[in-house]
C-alpha cells in the first residue's frame, strides 16, 4: 500500500471508532435530562436512582468519546498536512466554535452535573444535564457544518495569490442544505441510538424482575422516543438523498449500483455480485419507481448513471477515475435503511405491548429489545461510511483530491506502526469499554453509600461519583 491508503485506512479506524459513542452520548445525554427533569418535578429517590443509573453510562461513553476525539483531531496536522493548509482557511471557525463554545460547554457542566448532587440547588443542577446535552448537540452541529462543506463547499472565495478557499460567509456554511438535513439526521439519528441504548438495558433489567416498576418507566420512555424518532429519521434521511442526490450525484447513483441513465428507476432491494468492474449484477426483488422516489423526490424522476457522471466528470476534472467504492456504498446504503426499517418495527411491537400492558410479560420483546442495541451502532457506522465514501476520490468536492491532500513528510513505515499501535489501543480501550457498560447496565438500582449512612449531612458533598 502507499501512503495515501494507509492515511485512509488509519483515518477511517479513528473515525468510526469515535462515531460509535457520538450518537450514544448525544442521544442518552437528552433522555437522562428527562429522566433528571422528572426526579426533580417528582421528588422520588426512585427516580433520582434511575437518572444516576443512566447517568454513569453516559459518562462513561464521553470519556471514550472525547479520548478518541482528540487523536482524530492530530491526524489533521500529521497525516493530512496539504488537505489542512488547504482548507485551514474555511475549517478554522467551526472548528474553533466547537472546541472554544460547544466542548467547554459540554466538559464544564458535565463536571458540575457529576459533583453537583447534593450540593447545586436543585434547579440549577437539573439546568447543568440539560446544558450538557445542549453542548454535546452544538458540537456535533459545528463539526457536521465543516464536513458538510466537504461534500458541498459553498461561502467561499479562492485566494488568486495561493489557489487556497477563505471563509465569505459563515450563513452560507451553516445554511448549506447539505448541513441542514445532515445535522438533523444526526440529531434524529442519536435520539434513536440513545432510545434502543435505554430499551435495551431497561430490558435486560426487567428480565431479571428486579426493579421492574422504575425499569419500566426507563423502557416506556425510550419506546415513546424511539417509535416517532425512527419514522422521522427514515423520512428526513430519505430527503437527505435528494439533496445529495443534486450536489453529489455520483455518491447516489453508487449507493443503488446505477451504471447506467434510467428513468423511471427501480429500487434493488437485493443483488449478487456488483462492485467497480461488475456492471450486470443479479437484482432481486426490485421495488418499481422506489429508486426515482428516493434519489429525485418525483414519482418518475431520471438517475445519471455512474457510466455518464464518470465521463461528464473526466470532461470537467481531466482524466481519472471519479467512481466510488461501489460495493461499500450500495451494502453501506441497504444496512443504513434495513436496520432503521427494523427499528421502527421494534418501536411498532414495543408501543403496541405498552398500550396493552404486557411490556413486562412479553420475554420475546424483552430478548429482542435486549439484542436491539446493536442495531444503531451498525446503522450509524453504514450511514457514516456512505457518507465519506461516497465522496472519493474527493476530500473536498471538486476543490481537492484525496491523494492531493495526504502528507508528504510521514513514511509508509510511520503510517504502518502507528495504524497498528491505535489499532491495538483502540481494542483494550474497546474492551475496556464494553466491560465497563456492561458492569454498570447489570447492577442494578443499588444504593449510593452516602445515601445508607445514617446521620450523614447530605449537604456533604461526595469526593467520587
Amino acid at each position: 500500500m502507499d501512503p495515501t491508503d494507509l492515511a485512509r485506512i488509519q483515518f477511517a479506524t479513528t473515525s468510526i471508532y469515535h462515531f460509535v459513542f457520538v450518537p450514544i452520548t448525544i442521544g442518552l445525554a437528552f433522555l437522562v435530562a428527562v429522566l433528571h427533569t422528572k426526579w426533580y418535578r417528582s421528588g422520588k429517590e426512585d427516580h433520582k436512582r434511575l437518572t444516576r443509573f443512566f447517568g454513569h453510562l453516559l459518562l462513561i461513553n464521553i470519556a471514550v468519546g472525547v479520548v478518541t476525539g482528540l487523536v482524530q483531531e492530530f491526524q489533521f496536522g500529521t497525516n493530512w498536512s496539504a488537505y489542512s493548509r488547504f482548507v485551514g482557511d474555511v475549517f478554522g471557525a467551526p472548528l474553533a466554535m466547537e472546541g472554544l463554545a460547544a466542548f467547554f460547554l459540554e466538559s464544564t457542566f458535565v463536571g458540575l452535573w457529576v459533583f453537583g448532587w447534593n450540593v447545586l440547588p436543585r434547579r440549577v443542577h437539573l439546568a447543568t444535564i440539560w446544558l450538557v446535552a445542549v453542548g454535546a448537540s452544538l458540537s456535533a452541529a459545528f463539526i457536521m457544518a465543516a464536513n458538510s462543506w466537504m461534500q458541498h463547499p459553498v461561502g467561499y472565495t479562492t485566494n488568486a495569490q495561493t489557489g487556497r478557499p477563505e471563509l465569505s460567509s459563515i450563513g452560507d456554511l451553516f445554511t448549506n442544505p447539505v448541513f441542514v438535513w445532515g445535522y438533523i439526521h444526526v440529531l434524529l439519528a442519536s435520539l434513536l441510538t440513545g432510545a434502543v441504548l435505554m430499551l435495551a438495558v431497561s430490558a435486560w433489567q426487567l428480565r431479571r424482575r428486579e426493579n421492574s416498576g422504575l425499569f419500566r418507566g426507563s423502557a416506556k420512555l425510550a419506546i415513546i422516543v424511539l417509535l416517532p424518532v425512527s419514522v422521522l429519521a427514515l423520512g428526513v434521511g430519505s430527503h437527505l438523498g435528494v439533496v445529495e442526490a443534486e450536489y453529489q450525484p455520483m455518491k447516489i447513483s453508487a449507493a443503488e449500483a446505477q451504471w447506467e441513465t434510467c428513468q423511471p428507476c427501480s429500487f434493488s432491494l437485493f443483488q449478487i455480485r456488483g462492485g467497480r468492474n461488475d456492471e450486470t449484477p443479479t437484482q432481486l426483488l426490485e421495488v418499481p419507481h422506489l429508486l426515482s422516489v428516493l434519489a429525485t423526490g418525483t414519482w418518475n424522476g431520471q438517475v445519471e448513471g455512474l457510466n455518464e457522471l464518470q465521463a461528464a466528470d473526466v470532461q470537467q476534472y481531466g482524466e481519472g477515475n471519479y467512481v466510488p467504492n461501489v460495493f461499500v456504498q450500495y451494502w453501506s446504503m441497504r444496512v443504513m435503511a434495513y436496520l432503521g426499517s427494523l427499528l421502527v418495527l421494534i418501536g411498532v411491537w414495543g408501543a403496541w405491548l405498552l398500550y396493552r400492558r404486557k411490556l413486562t410479560q412479553s420475554r420475546l420483546f424483552l430478548a429482542v429489545a435486549t439484542w436491539a442495541v446493536l442495531a444503531p451502532v451498525l446503522m450509524n457506522t453504514a450511514g457514516w461510511m456512505l457518507t465519506e465514501n461516497g465522496r472519493q476520490p474527493w476530500l473536498v468536492q471538486g476543490l481537492m483530491k484525496t491523494a492531493d491532500g495526504v502528507s508528504t513528510s510521514v513514511s509508509t513505515t510511520e503510517l504502518a506502526i502507528s495504524l497498528a499501535a491505535l489499532v491495538v489501543v483502540y481494542l483494550l480501550l474497546g474492551i475496556a469499554y464494553v466491560f465497563l457498560m456492561l458492569r454498570y447496565a447489570r447492577r442494578g438500582l443499588e444504593l449510593d453509600h452516602a445515601e445508607e449512612e445514617p446521620g450523614r449531612d447530605p449537604r456533604t458533598p461526595a469526593i467520587t461519583y
